[in-house]
């Protein structure tokens, strides 16, 4: 257990003291897909969504959600964020999003993208819904984090 930063000697899971770190750079980048009908797909491309502009809507959704990561995943710290993008792609089936969360502080940002982009994906779900029960919300992972003590990853 000694590798799993978040559980004590005991086992018990506790949030990690960052009070002796150094402030670095960094920055995370994660990635999700949403998977439509055509019917619904068109729609969003078009614009001419009920609901209204349901891409700005789901980029404003993932930004706050970045922003209050810390008060829906328990151990994780209350950041201050310095930049959160939330980008989306349109794919052949599939609405991709990518969010990129950056700050300047002792701990990494992870929680923080991977929430962004888990939150915009069912913002989307939420203002498509009427056209397509049917959408999937899939491969959302981490795609890079850089800065720290561990350095850089990427997928």
């Amino acid at each position: 257990m000694a590798d799993l930063t978040h559980l004590n000697a005991d086992g018990g899971a506790h949030m990690v003291d960052v009070s002796a770190k150094a402030d670095t750079a960094r920055e995370a980048v994660a990635e999700g897909r949403i998977r439509l009908s055509a019917e619904a797909l068109h729609a969003v491309r078009a614009g001419n969504m009920k609901k209204g502009d349901i891409l700005g809507t789901a980029r404003i959704a993932g930004i706050m959600a970045a922003k209050k990561t810390s008060d829906l995943i328990p151990l994780c710290h209350p950041l201050m964020l310095s930049k959160i993008s939330v980008e989306f792609e349109y794919e052949a089936t599939a609405i991709r999003v990518e969010a990129r969360v950056r700050l300047n502080g002792p701990t990494g940002v992870e929680m923080e993208a991977l929430t962004a982009v888990t939150v915009t994906l069912l913002t989307l779900y939420d203002m498509a819904k009427a056209l397509d029960k049917s959408m999937v919300i899939s491969d959302v992972r981490l795609l890079s984090k850089t800065g720290g003590k561990s350095g850089e990853w990427f997928a």
